[in-house]
């Protein structure tokens, strides 16, 4: 079992910037590939970005490309999503999740998730 928190989300004008942190607890952090999500009012949960487990690989959405980074701290057991270039249109709840097996943008593949924190960009 994985326990997964995530913190870091607030109000923001487009252009700025935000980390969010995802931190977890139980099982060995270090084994799971870890995900972020992002769900806005209406509409379907979707990938943002992913890495591996060793941090070696990372995917992201083609809409975040360039401006969000994600990477991960094994010692710490937090895995970090650096949103630069904030655009209203990423205004969401961002949920970060862990997956067992591989690496995944499929919201269906992830075993645990977190309860999520809202980013708000303003115009």
């Amino acid at each position: 079992q994985v326990q997964l928190v995530e913190s870091g989300g607030g109000l923001v004008q487009a252009g700025g910037s935000l980390r969010l942190s995802c931190a977890a607890s139980g099982r060995t952090f270090s084994s799971y590939a870890m995900g972020w999500f992002r769900q806005a009012p209406g509409k379907e949960r979707e990938f943002v970005a992913a890495i591996s487990w060793n941090g070696g690989s990372t995917y992201y959405a083609d809409s975040v490309k360039g401006r969000f980074t994600m990477s991960r701290d094994n010692a710490k057991n937090t895995a970090y999503l650096k949103m630069n270039s904030l655009k209203p249109e990423d205004t969401a709840v961002y949920y970060c999740a862990a997956d067992r097996k591989f690496v995944a943008v499929v919201p269906s593949e992830y075993d645990y998730w977190g309860q999520g924190t809202q980013v708000t960009v303003s115009s």
